[in-house]
């Protein structure tokens, strides 16, 4: 449900739609990121792989951040947001391996 805005807000309306669309491009790629998350821990099981592998960590933060960089985006945050997720994911993981 839509609040009406302070007249003095008015004018980030349309970048506050841009933000919420963009949101929820995001979320549909985190979707798409878990599903292959899911096929990550049945192979996992079957090969007797713990959830952490920490060479992979580094790996994937280290390529996220220079992707970052070379768009624009700060690479503390886009290191700090990977190292939450992956955190998230290997717990995520460790529960369903156990």
């Amino acid at each position: 449900m839509a609040r009406l805005l302070p007249e003095n807000e008015r004018a980030l309306a349309p970048f506050r739609a841009e933000i919420d669309a963009l949101d929820a491009q995001m979320v549909e790629l985190l979707a798409k990121r878990f599903e292959v998350v899911k096929h990550v821990i049945a192979v996992k099981k079957a090969e007797g792989l713990a959830a952490l592998l920490p060479e992979r960590v580094e790996d994937v933060v280290e390529k996220v951040t220079a992707t970052a960089e070379t768009k624009g985006v700060p690479p503390e945050l886009a290191e700090k947001l990977w190292r939450v997720l992956i955190q998230w994911v290997v717990d995520y993981e460790n529960e369903r391996l156990g």
